[in-house]
């Protein structure tokens, strides 16, 4: 049997002694397979949302170069690791193979599944580009990817639509950290909140908070005009630009009754608004960025420039139990599900 290391570190090409996820090159030849691999044939890929953007801006919005750059980074890294933002997206899929050495594996060929760990890492080929959706960050392709034997997936679910799972799993680490985070009686802003992860984490801290808390979103445009109010996720919505800090926090203050904020999660997906989620964070409260486009440089030494002595929580797209708790909030709450459909599938 050829057995590869559990983490992938065996498909890494360059540079040598490093996991795939920060390696600059993994080998995406699939022609010969380790025993302990999972082998799908891919139909989609949700690219995170700071990579599509940076990537649709660079090719000024063209689908086409779009295409061509993203076919580029897949051969030349063997992965979808942007490399401006550095991260990836994941995938779904059809399960083709599955290694004799994954005795434990519930897998088998013909499961649809959805990948929950970053493409980043993920060994990927493409052979074609279908269709580019760049309102919901999705490409269509041909090709395979290989899981190693620590890779996380979610089996689809046969009462939510593949495309509906996929936008929603693909976030899904927000709102479970969300749901761990958030407790009664708190104060939270959640900046970028009618975006995907926006809008499952305001469900889940409206549900948390109780009667006594209370939850703000902040979004660059209302569109359409009340939406989170009339789902009933925010107790009020404020329109903000996360890249102005000292605007933002003034209305965020404005609407808690000029008392700082337990709690402020980030959701958004542009570079620069890191000090507008740690102003308006109380003294010993915690900011926690899900945003793939925050830069830990600045969000540290920022936090230190203006003495907040807070918590500060990197957005790992993992935790215990998140694809449940995910769909399980869209099977909650049938408004919310018919927004993500109408917009993301």
């Amino acid at each position: 049997m050829s057995i590869g290391c559990k983490y992938g570190s065996h498909r890494v090409l360059e540079p040598a002694g490093v996991l795939p996820q920060p390696a600059l090159r993994v080998n995406n030849d699939f022609s010969t397979l380790y025993d302990n691999e999972i082998l799908v044939d891919v139909s989609a890929l949700n690219i995170d949302s700071a990579s599509f953007t940076q990537i649709s801006q660079e090719a000024g919005g063209d689908l086409e170069k779009i295409a061509q750059a993203i076919m580029e980074i897949v051969a030349q890294r063997g992965k979808m690791q942007n490399p401006v933002t550095g991260s990836g997206g994941m995938f779904i899929g059809t399960v083709r193979w599955v290694g004799p050495a994954l005795k434990d594996c519930p897998l088998r060929p013909g499961d649809k599944i959805a990948s929950l760990v970053s493409l980043s890492l993920t060994p990927l080929r493409i052979e074609k580009i279908i269709k580019i959706h760049p309102e919901i960050d999705r490409v269509e392709i041909v090709g395979q990817a290989v899981l190693f034997e620590s890779g996380l997936y979610a089996k689809l679910p046969q009462d939510i639509d593949e495309g509906l799972a996929l936008a929603a799993l693909d976030v899904a680490g927000a709102p479970a950290q969300a749901a761990r985070l958030v407790k009664p009686g708190d104060s939270v802003l959640i900046i970028g909140a009618n975006g995907k992860s926006g809008m499952l984490v305001a469900y889940e801290a409206k549900k948390r908070v109780g009667p006594t808390g209370r939850v703000v979103g902040a979004v660059l445009i209302d569109d359409p005009p009340g939406l989170l109010n009339e789902l009933n996720l925010v107790h009020e919505t404020i329109l903000a630009d996360a890249t102005q800090a000292l605007d933002l926090t003034r209305k965020a203050l404005e609407a808690n009754k000029g008392r700082e904020y337990d709690l402020v999660i980030n959701c958004v997906n542009v570079p620069n608004t890191e000090m507008a989620s740690i102003l308006p964070c109380r003294q010993r409260g915690t900011v926690y960025f899900f945003s793939m486009a925050t830069s830990f440089t600045k969000a540290a030494l920022g936090a230190e420039g203006v003495g907040k002595d807070i918590d500060m929580l990197i957005g790992n797209g993992y935790a215990q139990g998140h694809a449940e708790i995910t769909l399980e909030e869209l099977r909650e709450n049938p408004a919310l599900r018919r927004v993500f459909e109408e917009r993301y599938v």
